[in-house]
């Protein structure tokens, strides 16, 4: 039987700055929301932002929708000086089922083990010459990797200890304006409205990442902290119901509230039109195993496989309830489009019978070595997601 999140647990939850979570706004999404210019903070949250040097009087949302977490700011640090060892040094203790960030850019390749990100949430790091920042938010699963340059400048961002639509909200060290990790958006201060830009990356097991870039580095444990790394602070936060730790609104009917989605958000084929929102539910995939889809005259393959555990399940996340891996691609290359099927645990596209990999690699066949282009996408929780996007499509079984 799974453990369920306690009373006990929620404290130290809180106490110990493990967390973010926030208030959601069913009708707040990027592009549609107005600057404020009033500093109309409730006394509340005055008195958890004592002594900041944000500009209050620019925000894109009401403040009634800010929560602050119990701990203050930078309560859980950024790792601001990230150190990497090679994967099979790691391997001695990050297990092959644990789920890692992975990011490829360029000739570089590196995993970031939720086993850190859990307690830390940001990883300030530079990548060749792109200055990147790595976030989890472990509320709502949400794994997301920007571009950390803004017209020109570079930003070093930490943990606000404020939560928004039970989503960790962020703060730069510059201006001290606030940032939605969901959305990437400033809400708050003189950035507020600036967007970063998303970078493809992907949740999947250590074992995938490894097999796939032999000659990657993945984060080290040495980050200049002592924490738990390898043990879970959130011990059944998967099977808590319909009722996820500080979150304020209604859940979402469609799925479960815990249900994991992949969700993307595709602009059209064109230059012009809306962004269509859709979901892509774990419970489907992991019977399909692939699906080959077109939204929004946008091509795109979902590839899911099993092996990768759940951070937020077991004590260890090592023995965590085995949730899977996904990617999304763009399923072209050089202008041929590939259809795609599962062939047991096999990915294979059906026009050369080629085998590809969670991370979008051939790995045999006569496509062997080729890569297909990813597609920006999350691993969330449904209410999460839906709390910020309201208006997404439900993936449906055709």
């Amino acid at each position: 039987m799974k453990l369920r999140i306690t009373t006990t647990i929620i404290i130290l939850i809180i106490f110990t700055r493990f967390t973010s979570g926030c208030r959601p706004n069913s009708t707040s999404q990027i592009g549609q929301r107005s600057t404020h210019t009033q500093d109309n903070r409730p006394v509340r949250l005055q008195n958890v932002t004592r002594g900041w040097k944000t500009n209050w009087k620019r925000h894109t949302i009401q403040y009634d929708e800010l929560l602050s977490g119990g701990p203050p700011r930078d309560g859980i640090p950024s790792i601001d000086n990230p150190h990497f060892i090679p994967t099979q040094k790691a391997a001695k203790w990050l297990a092959d089922n644990e789920p890692v960030i992975a990011l490829q850019m360029n000739e570089n390749a590196r995993a970031y083990p939720l086993q850190i990100l859990i307690w830390h949430e940001i990883v300030n790091d530079v990548i060749g010459d792109v200055p990147v920042i790595i976030t989890f938010c472990p509320l709502c699963n949400s794994a997301i990797v920007f571009d950390r340059r803004l017209k020109g400048k570079v930003y070093e961002f930490g943990t606000s200890g404020l939560l928004r639509n039970s989503d960790l909200v962020m703060y730069d060290r510059t201006t001290e304006s606030l940032w939605q990790q969901f959305t990437g958006e400033a809400i708050v201060g003189d950035l507020a409205g600036e967007e970063l830009t998303f970078l493809p990356s992907s949740l999947v097991s250590s074992a995938d990442f490894r097999a796939s870039y032999p000659d990657g580095v993945v984060l080290s444990r040495q980050t200049g902290y002592t924490r738990g790394y390898g043990r879970n602070p959130y011990i059944g936060y998967d099977t808590i119901g319909q009722n996820p730790f500080m979150f304020k609104g209604e859940v979402d009917g469609r799925l479960p509230a815990m249900e994991r989605v992949v969700a993307v958000s595709l602009k059209p084929g064109s230059d012009s039109g809306q962004a269509v929102v859709v979901a892509y539910p774990f419970s489907l995939l992991s019977k399909r195993g692939v699906i080959n889809d077109t939204q929004n005259d946008r091509d795109l393959v979902v590839f899911y496989t099993a092996g990768a555990s759940s951070a937020l399940d077991d004590k260890l996340i090592a023995k965590g309830e085995d949730v899977g891996a996904t990617g999304v691609f763009d399923p072209h290359i050089r202008g041929r489009k590939f259809t795609f099927i599962r062939d047991g645990d096999k990915i294979l596209d059906k026009e050369t019978g080629s085998g590809w990999n969670i991370l979008g690699k051939a790995i045999s066949g006569p496509m062997a070595g080729q890569k297909l282009t990813p597609i920006v996408h999350g691993n969330h929780f449904w209410f999460a997601w839906a709390a910020f996007q309201p208006k997404t499509i439900i993936y449906k079984e055709k």
